[in-house]
């Protein structure tokens, strides 16, 4: 049966039910799939036959009997392409590989300075994927590339839009970048937000939960869903509570330029800031031994410090979780999520700093918005922003809006433009 090439509204959203269902695991044969969308068994073979066609399915064995005729399995062909990603960092970044579930089939660490600017930035992680896509068993068909950077991104157009620590990045065509060099639909969002959408996805969280994710690295920035799907906001911005103001100390100035932003007072660079201090000063001896010997002190060594017992350096870390935990408390009782999932190196700070940002949100909180409240490390660490990359990529070109446009191939290969309108 050859595909219909103008498929209806109607159509498409029947096409994307069947295969999200597949693709859970939520159905996984003929019968199955009828109980779960109602659809007839004329209407329901006519549609598998176009998916089946078109290469998104495959039959494989036949399912144990239940008392009947036996069913065969339908399986979604998840080998059929796979997914760029990468998650740009202050300081590093990771890039990788996934499969069409999302599924890491390779990633590789590096540390760039994104105050490089994009086309140094950009090229040393097209080097890294082209080394990656080298690196796989067989060739494989990339259906898309999705990008995450430590900044706001207006997700429409996939741009950086005034990002505090990126200089030279403010409105550069980064998606076109990608585009040309992988002939590709390609997608941007900031990295927090992949964080959480990678968690979401990750299946060890409540499907229809309200999710709030925090990541505590050099600076601060929370990624948040609403009835299991991320909630960008208007332009793409929500969730930027490391910029919102925790203090009038007027001297205490921010990356942004602003002052008294959390991320000032709480981020791994206030902590780098704060300790280097406290080593100059001499009053944390540890902190001063790592002055002397490598000439700066970082958030880590902060960590470091205060796991060997230095008072000073878990001062530190304690009053950093309690500026954290109050803005928490204020998001919690706006917002009331059931999850809170804290991430970054700064989030592995050790239990103390953990129990301290949870005290200070029960304690600043109401009663009823932190009743079945969790919060908790994130799960899935250094992969997570890549796994969310890649359903970000995935959920886009499985919505209605996007899949009739490249249906009828049978891949989205080849086709950078489908995001030109």
């Amino acid at each position: 049966m050859a595909v219909d090439h103008s498929p209806s509204s109607e159509l498409l959203e029947s096409y994307t039910r069947l295969l999200d269902l597949v693709r859970t695991g939520e159905a996984d044969s003929r019968p199955a799939l009828s109980t779960r969308t109602g659809l007839g068994r004329t209407a329901l073979t006519q549609r598998l036959t176009a998916l089946l066609d078109a290469g998104l399915l495959e039959e494989g064995d036949l399912n144990p009997s239940t008392g009947g005729r036996q069913a065969r399995a339908l399986r979604f062909r998840r080998d059929a392409g796979v997914i760029l990603t990468a998650e740009l960092g202050a300081t590093s970044f990771t890039a990788g590989i996934t499969d069409l579930m999302g599924a890491v089939l390779t990633s590789r660490h590096r540390d760039c300075d994104i105050a490089q600017g994009p086309e140094t930035v950009l090229a040393e992680v097209g080097a890294t994927l082209d080394a990656l896509l080298g690196e796989l068993a067989r060739p494989a068909e990339v259906w898309g590339v999705g990008l995450g950077l430590p900044g706001p991104v207006e997700f429409a157009t996939g741009r950086p839009v005034e990002p505090p620590i990126m200089p030279g990045w403010n409105d550069y065509p980064v998606r076109d970048a990608f585009a040309t060099r992988y002939r590709a639909p390609v997608w941007v969002d900031n990295e927090v937000n992949l964080l959480c959408l990678g968690e979401l996805r990750a299946r060890h969280l409540p499907p229809t939960g309200d999710l709030l994710y925090l990541k505590i690295g050099t600076g601060i920035g929370a990624g948040l869903s609403h009835s299991g799907h991320l909630h960008r906001g208007a332009q793409g911005c929500a969730g930027d509570i490391g910029h919102a103001a925790v203090t009038d100390d007027s001297t205490i100035v921010c990356r942004c330029g602003k002052t008294g932003c959390l991320e000032a007072v709480a981020g791994g660079a206030a902590l780098a800031r704060d300790g280097e201090r406290l080593a100059r000063e001499g009053v944390s001896p540890a902190l001063a031994a790592v002055l002397a010997e490598r000439g700066r002190v970082t958030a880590a060594d902060i960590t470091a410090a205060a796991r060997a017992g230095d008072h000073q350096a878990v001062r530190l870390l304690v009053q950093a979780a309690r500026h954290i935990g109050a803005m928490l408390a204020t998001v919690v009782n706006f917002y009331n999520p059931s999850t809170i999932l804290l991430g970054g190196k700064v989030a592995g700070a050790g239990d103390l700093f953990l129990a301290t940002i949870r005290e200070t949100i029960y304690r600043r909180s109401l009663p009823l918005s932190t009743r079945e409240l969790r919060v908790d490390r994130a799960r899935l660490g250094d992969e997570g922003g890549l796994v969310g990359a890649a359903f970000m990529v995935l959920d886009e070109l499985f919505s209605p809006r996007h899949f009739g446009r490249w249906l009828p191939g049978g891949s989205p290969a080849g086709m950078p433009e489908m995001l030109a309108s």
